[in-house]
């Protein structure tokens, strides 16, 4: 009898890599972003034609006197497909999109982040941080450098992790670990941050205009996770260090460069130089600076970035937090500035708004996205749809029982999955957060705890599915120094953080909020009372 072929079965892949191949197979079948939410917004206008015209309806669960309760009681379905409906589309199209809360905090905070970016101050100061550790600590300030770097958008991706890669190879180590480690920290802990970022406004305002649909004018400002997730970069740094360590760089074994890539040599190795240097000294002393000068305006009880005569320094502080955004804007433009003109990358005003141009260039694709996510939203909130399966959905959970702190792994988990096909934070919270958000609402936890939920299961699984949308990257980066690298081997390899990080982060989110009950950031109740 012919013995089986020892190469064959070894090139088998096993039931992880098969599964995921099967994930990525059915995330492919999925529309663009843009188009899947031009053809939700469709569906929301067939769907309440359709339930409008059955009369569906359900008791309303607010009390008597509540804002936006209806009179009789209930909560009836509206019809978009009637003359009404069409001239409440067309009048308020323009206006859906402008006055998308996201919108104008994003662009805002990407001026000043562009600004620190294209002057080169972000990169600079990343080199100086991972270059200048112990060798054997490298690894770890490489995952808290990755994390760190998501106050700056898409800067992780296309800084951290290449030269993460770089950094490995040159101390004689696997590439391909300190590319692992760097992807995880970027995506995986996506989340996690000691700075308000970008995402932070992003999120918040989709989850306010969730939290609406329940409880009118309720306000959700971008600082609403932050005491958790300054935590979470602590966690998830010792997390993906042990995951590197102790599963990966072995598995990965020792490094062949027969697989080099002429490419990988274009990533410079250079220190930085005494002229970066001195300009990340001042550079830092003028954020100090606005540091300084943000705290002269919110600390004293006159600040002028307080609310004056509030009674309590939580409501005093509600300028400084809904402000937080341009605070955000300010702090990356400053020294932005300043470093760019010691190196002589900023040589004049115009090189400054070249570098906000350029950042605004790259939001081109969000800004389509949005117009399109922004009606489908809109036209969620008109129909009243977003009520109706909020509270059968949560008169579904207490009939089973599934009310109390368990119903969060069960989020979480959800998250993670719709996560594998559909990349996008904002474009994932933006269809589910209207669902969700307004259905435990209802049980009685605070849009801010559900929050934080949802962004540890939207991070998690951002590492192991080609639906992100720089994953594809990644591998371009992976194949410098494995030229034969395919998507299965990439998801095998950062499979392992996605499960620690599911563990670990969920362990901690309980722990949080129901162990030790503290809020999950300033202002930030973790169970929900109606007014």
């Amino acid at each position: 009898m012919q013995k089986p072929d020892a190469n064959a079965a070894q090139s088998q892949p096993n039931w992880i890599t098969r599964l995921l191949n099967t994930v990525e197979w059915l995330g492919n079948l999925l529309p663009h972003p843009v188009t899947l939410f031009a053809l939700l917004a469709l569906g929301i206008l067939l769907v309440s034609g359709l339930l409008g015209w059955m009369g569906v309806s359900v008791p309303d669960p607010r009390p008597e006197g509540t804002e936006g309760r209806a009179l009789d009681g209930m909560i009836r379905v509206i019809s978009l497909l009637d003359p009404e409906g069409l001239r409440r589309i067309v009048t308020n199209l323009v206006t859906n999109f402008t006055g998308f809360v996201p919108l104008g905090t994003v662009l805002v905070a990407m001026l000043g982040v562009g600004i620190a970016e294209r002057s080169g101050l972000l990169t600079a100061a990343i080199k100086l941080l991972v270059l200048g550790a112990p060798k054997n600590l490298v690894t770890v300030v490489v995952v808290f450098a990755a994390i760190v770097s998501n106050t700056a958008s898409e800067m992780g991706y296309v800084v951290v992790i290449p030269l993460a890669a770089a950094i490995f190879h040159a101390l004689g180590r696997h590439p391909l670990a300190g590319l692992a480690a760097a992807f995880a920290g970027v995506s995986g802990g996506y989340s996690a941050n000691l700075l308000i970022g970008t995402v932070d406004p992003l999120l918040a305002g989709i989850t306010q205009e969730a939290a609406e649909l329940i409880h009118p004018g309720y306000e959700v400002h971008a600082a609403v996770n932050w005491y958790f997730m300054i935590v979470s970069t602590f966690i998830v740094t010792a997390m993906g260090w042990f995951v590197t360590a102790k599963i990966v760089e072995p598995k990965l074994g020792p490094y062949d460069p027969a697989g080099l890539d002429e490419s990988a040599e274009a990533i410079s190795m250079e220190p930085v130089s005494g002229r970066e240097r001195r300009a990340l000294a001042w550079a830092g002393l003028a954020a100090g600076a606005v540091g300084l000068a943000i705290a002269l305006l919110v600390v004293p009880s006159g600040g002028w970035l307080r609310l004056p005569g509030a009674p309590d320094t939580l409501a005093s502080l509600r300028p400084f937090l809904t402000g937080v955004v341009v605070v955000v804007a300010v702090f990356f433009a400053i020294p932005g500035i300043v470093y760019g003109a010691l190196t002589g990358t900023f040589r004049n005003d115009r090189d400054v708004i070249d570098a906000m141009a350029k950042s605004m260039s790259t939001m081109g694709l969000y800004i389509v996205l949005v117009f399109f996510a922004a009606q489908f939203v809109a036209f969620f909130n008109w129909t009243q749809l977003g009520q109706v399966v909020a509270v059968v959905g949560s008169n579904s959970l207490q009939a089973i029982g599934l009310t109390g702190p368990l119903v969060f792994l069960a989020f979480i988990m959800i998250c993670a999955l719709i996560n594998l096909s559909l990349g996008s934070a904002s474009a994932q919270w933006a269809v589910t957060a209207p669902i969700f958000v307004p259905m435990l609402m209802l049980i009685g936890y605070s849009p801010e705890v559900i929050q934080v939920a949802y962004r540890i299961g939207d991070s998690v699984t951002n590492i192991i599915t080609p639906m992100m949308s720089y994953f594809g990257l990644i591998l371009a980066f992976a194949a410098r120094y494995q030229k034969d690298i395919g998507v299965g081997t990439l998801i095998a390899m950062m499979l392992p953080y996605s499960v620690v990080f599911f563990i670990g982060w969920t362990a901690l989110f309980f722990l949080w909020v129901f162990g030790l009950g503290l809020p999950v950031g300033p202002g930030a109740p973790t169970f929900y009372a109606p007014a």
